[in-house]
């Protein structure tokens, strides 16, 4: 019996996201993942020279380099990648389901993310959450940067500790910490109340906040789908500021008493 057109189309997107891999680049987001016993790691490419910088991450992860000339550096990257001399083809990291990610912690903040695409921009808000405790930085599995090598980069290590969950729906990820007990806010530069206010005398709940992208920032669904919409208390416009740098003060003012 021949199979559905939609059962053939789900088990070669199964088979393709089973058969894809990553490329990271640079000393830093290269020995973070070598040194990462969950990171199944397949193939590295190194100078002399950073050989000789990664050599204890190397041993430990048993991995048997291939050394390149750097003039002609033979990993498959984009040639204005900044690889100092380093690449490393990887598996994307499984972190596994909502739940086991966001509940947990003595204080859980989560990051959502809707429609942020920059992969700078997504790896620079990483950075901001592993530094600021947060569970999880959660985007879409489209529309959202998926694990790239710049994302690594810019992640500095990052995305090797911090969970990065994409999630098929965002409506329906916001619903599913609502019933977690999660007070889910989103950033909205014309909103009335600052975060600070929103969460006063509720710092002890666990709060999402949510981001959208620069521009056309959080898409209506989105909007009537959180508890509150909220700004950050900023002299100047939210407007201005990058969705980086955003999410990071509103994870610190969420956390701040």
């Amino acid at each position: 019996m021949k199979k559905p057109k939609w059962v053939v189309e789900k088990e070669q997107a199964r088979k393709a996201a089973g058969s894809e891999t990553v490329w990271l680049f640079g000393l830093h987001a290269v020995r973070d993942a070598l040194m990462n016993p969950r990171r199944e790691k397949l193939r590295l490419v190194v100078t002399l020279n950073a050989q000789n910088k990664l050599e204890d991450a190397i041993a430990a992860s048993g991995m048997t380099p291939e050394l390149s000339d750097p003039r002609k550096f033979s990993a498959p990257i984009d040639p204005g990648s900044v690889h100092q001399g380093a690449a490393l083809e990887v598996k994307p990291l499984n972190w596994g389901g909502l739940a086991e990610n966001c509940i947990g912690r003595e204080v859980p903040r989560v990051l959502l993310l809707d429609r942020v695409t920059d992969p700078h921009n997504v790896g620079a808000i990483l950075r901001s959450a592993e530094v600021l405790g947060a569970s999880a930085v959660i985007g879409t599995r489209h529309h959202s940067a998926p694990e790239t090598g710049a994302l690594a980069k810019t992640a500095s290590g990052a995305l090797e500790r911090q969970p990065y969950l994409r999630m098929r729906n965002l409506a329906d990820t916001i619903v599913e910490l609502q019933n977690m007990g999660f007070v889910v806010l989103g950033l909205d530069g014309e909103a009335e109340q600052t975060i600070e206010a929103a969460l006063d005398g509720r710092r002890d709940r666990p709060v999402a906040l949510v981001l959208g992208a620069e521009g056309p920032g959080l898409r209506a669904k989105t909007r009537e789908t959180v508890d509150q919409l909220v700004r950050i208390d900023a002299a100047g416009a939210f407007g201005s500021l990058n969705v980086s740098n955003a999410a990071a003060l509103a994870l610190y003012a969420s956390l701040s008493h």
